[in-house]
């Protein structure tokens, strides 16, 4: 299989809502055949869209997070994840994950008396995943229709009208198998909200001198619950976000721009460019004079630069 096309960035915005629809309003559908391996740090990063998504694990192993739920999907397996829920995938070394997202008004119109009784309940429940093993019945039905709505992909003969009839036949299986409990989690939606809060503050002004306690007080919150937010949703801590943060714009600088790598270091918040450099090799494995070389090179040779969508 080819992987030339690939995108191997991911791009969201403040609140990490991936900022590229998936599909439009003619076919809101998309499929995507992609290689972990080839994303930076092997990562998928935190990320969320409005998006029903469902991938296969065609090989190797998948270490998935959700929201605050680890664990790891194996070949043969599949995971649909629910609609604005936060996600991240990650590998050690190459896994072949084909995957589909679709708007849920792919399904049916928004205004529809199907969408009302057949989508919303999914959409405002607390189901943020499900994944499906082949050893129960109903769940082997479902990958089977998974791995044909995969197969469809690569044929043109009515695509999209096989694509809706397997996908209207698998949301079925959900909703026959699926006990869904409806979302009245307040608590939840302001602790997300906070947590976006200081992400947005950290996205701002990741290049002027800042410290926990600035990011925790741009949500009104203290040090510790700002620790415990982001420590439960993204496994990290504020200032290790901020500091992959400010490395990921100057990753931008140096594959985008002709700046030097003095002024690229002050501009993403290190004081100290050897610092900055240190950081810079620790997360991305190479410096940034290598960086930028490789980042040429690959422009060179008329290589996709673009973000994942």
């Amino acid at each position: 299989m080819d992987f030339s096309n690939q995108f191997t960035k991911i791009e969201t915005d403040d609140s990490l809502m991936e900022t590229v629809s998936h599909g439009d309003k003619a076919y809101p559908f998309s499929y995507y055949y992609e290689n972990l391996a080839l994303y930076d740090f092997h990562c998928v990063d935190w990320h969320w869209h409005n998006e029903f998504e469902f991938v296969f694990v065609e090989s190797g192993e998948v270490s998935c997070d959700i929201g605050s739920t680890h664990f790891m999907l194996l070949p043969g397996q599949a995971i649909m994840i629910n609609s604005r829920v936060l996600h991240r995938f990650q590998s050690e070394s190459d896994a072949i994950i084909p995957n589909f997202l679709f708007n849920p008004s792919f399904i049916a119109p928004a205004e529809s008396l199907i969408y009302e009784k057949y989508v919303s309940p999914v959409l405002s429940s607390t189901l943020e995943y499900f994944i499906f093993q082949d050893d129960i019945a109903w769940q082997s039905h479902a990958l089977d229709l998974i791995k044909n709505t995969i197969f469809l992909q690569d044929t043109d003969l009515n695509r999209e009208l096989a694509v809706s009839i397997h996908i209207q036949q698998l949301w079925m299986l959900l909703l026959e198998n699926l006990t869904l409990k409806s979302s009245d989690n307040k608590a939840a939606v302001i602790s997300r909200t906070r947590l976006q809060l200081m992400m947005q503050y950290i996205h701002t002004h990741y290049s002027e001198n800042i410290a926990l306690e600035d990011i925790a007080a741009s949500a009104a919150i203290g040090k510790g619950t700002a620790l415990h937010l982001f420590q439960d949703n993204i496994k990290i801590t504020p200032v290790n976000y901020l500091i992959r943060y400010r490395l990921k714009q100057a990753a931008l600088l140096l594959s985008g721009t002709e700046k030097k790598i003095t002024v690229i270091s002050s501009e993403t918040g290190f004081n100290n460019v050897d610092h900055f450099c240190r950081s810079f090799k620790k997360i991305y494995g190479i410096t940034p004079t290598d960086y930028r070389k490789q980042s040429d090179q690959t422009t060179e040779h008329g290589k996709s630069s673009n973000l994942h969508p």
